[in-house]
């Protein structure tokens, strides 16, 4: 089971071990939780049959469902809703208030294939005639979003992109990290990452291991476990069409995900 590193990789393990875990106990199958070094790595790992399941981000699953046809069969929750939002956050003193502003200016994105750290942020700046490639004095990609925080908080970025609201994942060692960074804009909704299989993944497999998740995402500890990494209070079953819209939105702005997925 693949788990994306969206934060520090140790939280990922540490929370994937748990997890992996419960399941196991719940189901009576042997799991391993693999903690891939990107996005992209996850990907690829789901897509070759080196991993049978992922918790992949919406712009990762959208691309590996395209690719190798990786299908969705939990969305999470998160706060009590399946979608979530992005933010561009820049450094109090950089004087950045809007877009516009960013031209000029570095810019942290996490992954290139994060939805709410690269994906939309990037949409979100064509829009304002910000574009990234051309009007950006230079491009980071961190790998995590508290990354991207922690790196705009240390002017290490002007700004960066992540979902709302990374920066509460490093509050506690820096308690002064939303009075030293601000947020520029925030996305409109999107889907939330969840949990996929493998195209013919065995069904009676794939069945008692979600019917296991949702059982275990009804306890304290199950809750606990996974949202250690990502925030997950809870899961709904999804499946492909929950995204349909968001790849509307996707067409609608130029992304050619046939033509990425290659």
């Amino acid at each position: 089971m693949a788990f994306v590193p969206s934060t520090e990789a140790e939280r990922v393990i540490a929370s994937a071990d748990r997890f992996t875990t419960l399941l196991s106990d719940k189901t009576g199958y042997v799991f391993e939780g693999k903690v891939p070094t990107s996005y992209s790595a996850a990907i690829e790992a789901i897509c070759t049959g080196k991993v049978h399941m992922g918790t992949l981000a919406t712009f990762a699953y959208i691309l590996a469902h395209e690719k190798c046809g990786v299908d969705c069969a939990l969305v999470s929750s998160r706060y009590g809703s399946p979608f979530y939002t992005g933010q561009i956050i820049a450094g109090a003193d950089t004087g950045i208030t809007k877009i516009t502003d960013l031209k000029g200016k570095t810019m942290c994105w996490v992954d290139a294939a994060s939805t709410s750290g690269y994906i939309i942020p990037r949409i979100g700046l064509m829009a304002e005639g910000v574009d990234p490639d051309k009007d950006l004095a230079q491009q980071t990609e961190v790998g995590t979003h508290d990354g991207v925080a922690l790196a705009v908080y240390q002017g290490d970025c002007d700004a960066g992109a992540t979902y709302v609201d990374a920066r509460n994942a490093i509050e506690d060692e820096y308690p002064d990290v939303k009075d030293k960074t601000v947020v520029v804009s925030t996305s409109p909704p999107i889907p939330n990452d969840g949990l996929q299989f493998i195209k013919d993944f065995p069904p009676d497999m794939r069945k008692k291991i979600v019917e296991a998740i949702l059982d275990i995402m009804e306890t304290d500890e199950g809750v606990e476990a996974i949202g250690a990494a990502y925030g997950w209070d809870a899961v709904v079953e999804k499946d492909d069409s929950f995204y349909d819209d968001f790849r509307a939105v996707l067409d609608a702005s130029g992304v050619d995900v046939e033509e990425l997925a290659k």
